[in-house]
């Protein structure tokens, strides 16, 4: 297990974004620096044509980074997606944690995203039974083997995470 990493997984349209947006701001006001990490199983582009960054690597750069005195971005091309800890251990030495949304199929420990009107089934638990779900955020009242926390309290949720992944008493 990676320490002070929790995914949020769920299947599409569920609200994961949504919750894990609150869940930052609640632990931000608690005083936590917090890293995030997307996965998109689809291609995206942040580079966008006319712009400088993107020539440089339409030209053929294989890494690019822009800095401002704010923020940085990194573009780097690669054969196939860098494994999460790899992600983890090179650009989130300077956070209390790290949240990500997706690697469903990753070894990091899990909060799935559950609403009724998306499914009635879990990703977690069902076909498949994933060992690293620590519990489930959902809209209805559910009987599981791990807690059930309420989705729409991310106070509940960010308590949870604090308890659970940084100080690991749970």
């Amino acid at each position: 297990m990676i320490a002070k990493a929790v995914s949020f997984v769920a299947k599409s349209g569920t609200g994961k974004t949504t919750l894990l947006e609150k869940v930052i701001a609640e632990l931000k006001l608690r005083g936590y620096r917090i890293g995030v990490i997307k996965h998109d199983a689809h291609r995206f582009d942040i580079d966008h044509p006319g712009k400088d960054s993107h020539r440089l690597t339409a030209a053929g750069a294989d890494t690019m980074l822009i800095s401002s005195p704010e923020k940085l971005a990194v573009v780097k091309k690669h054969a196939e997606s860098p494994p999460i800890e790899e992600l983890i251990a090179t650009y989130f030495g300077d956070v209390d944690l790290i949240l990500t949304e997706g690697f469903k199929k990753s070894g990091l420990p899990k909060i799935e995203v559950h609403r009724r009107e998306r499914s009635a089934t879990l990703l977690c638990r069902g076909e498949e039974n994933d060992p690293s779900l620590l519990a489930v955020a959902s809209d209805e009242p559910l009987q599981l083997d791990v807690p059930v926390l309420d989705l729409n309290n991310p106070a509940q949720v960010a308590d949870f995470v604090e308890k659970a992944i940084i100080h690991a008493t749970v």
